[in-house]
């Protein structure tokens, strides 16, 4: 590759990254939103797998699952396209957005480094026990703060820590099958809406009928197509062009963003303790990064939450 083509997919994979970031954040922003509003967590969900298989049912008409046998794409559905996003969109419903920034994306490197160890007995060096207990220790000060300023946002955070562990074992399974990033994209945007939509039709709580048209909207867009579908895209284009590494330095920025855009945007002021969370949450994950040990294989980082 000539150096004005290696310079130019630099260039592409710095604008997918930033794109990246503000469509992770907002992801969080969108939810917390939605759950707060007229619309019920399983209607955010519903809205989700919709949209998702409408635009990925082409794909996989095309063969995009070709060679990904049932029972490991039903095990990737199961836990990113049921428990991931039911106990995201629950836990907006009862902890701040900022709580979510943390114990979702924040959080990952240290549920995955756990369910590895504990599933695939996989070691944790030196640098990464380090970065993920700079990341506990901001998850702790963030639920001391939580304690104190939002009364009942323990049970938001414990579906959080659901939701995020459900992700690791979903990018654990992702490098164990061997699957690409799109395949499993595919795999879960397909899958989950036959399995979810009749059940919610038919017995979920709902409020869709109350719901605006705009509300509507914005949400399926959203949550179906930018966050499970273009994000997913993207974060693969960037991932190409940057590598790893470089592209887990975007990310790691993404709970202090949401954290400190929830406050104008959502009203939701953020106290010193959940203010000092945030910050060694991301601390942590720069630190991981830097250092060579945060969650770098691209197989495993292939789809990240929202996505």
């Amino acid at each position: 590759m000539s150096e004005a083509a290696r310079a130019r997919e630099v260039r592409i994979g710095f604008a997918c990254a930033f794109l990246v970031l503000f469509i992770w954040s907002g992801f969080v922003l969108a939810s917390r939103a939605g759950a707060t509003g007229v619309l019920t967590a399983w209607d955010l969900a519903a809205l989700r797998h919709a949209v998702a298989f409408a635009v990925l049912a082409p794909f996989a008409a095309r063969g995009a699952l070709a060679g990904l046998p049932w029972p490991r794409t039903l095990a990737l559905a199961a836990f990113a396209g049921f428990g991931f996003p039911l106990c995201a969109y629950a836990g907006f419903s009862l902890a701040p957005a900022a709580h979510g920034a943390v114990l979702l994306p924040g959080a990952l490197p240290f549920a995955t480094a756990l369910v590895a160890r504990v599933w695939l007995g996989e070691r944790i060096g030196r640098e990464r026990a380090v970065s993920l207990a700079i990341v506990l220790a901001g998850i702790a000060l963030l639920a001391g703060g939580g304690f104190l300023d939002t009364p009942g946002a323990w049970r938001g955070d414990l579906l959080f820590l659901a939701g995020t562990t459900s992700w690791a074992v979903f990018t654990l399974l992702v490098r164990r099958f061997g699957v690409s990033a799109v395949a499993a994209t595919v795999a879960v945007g397909t899958v989950c809406a036959p399995l979810y939509l009749p059940v919610w039709a038919l017995a979920l709580p709902s409020r869709l009928g109350d719901a605006p048209c705009g509300e509507i909207a914005f949400q399926a867009a959203y949550q179906g197509g930018l966050a499970m579908v273009v994000a997913s895209l993207l974060y693969t284009r960037a991932l190409v062009a940057l590598g790893p590494a470089r592209l887990a330095i975007f990310t790691s920025v993404v709970p202090a963003l949401a954290a400190v855009a929830a406050w104008p945007m959502l009203g939701e002021a953020v106290g010193p303790a959940a203010l000092a969370g945030v910050v060694l949450v991301t601390a942590g994950m720069v630190f991981g990064v830097i250092r060579g040990s945060g969650p770098a294989p691209a197989r495993v980082d292939a789809a990240k939450p929202g996505t």
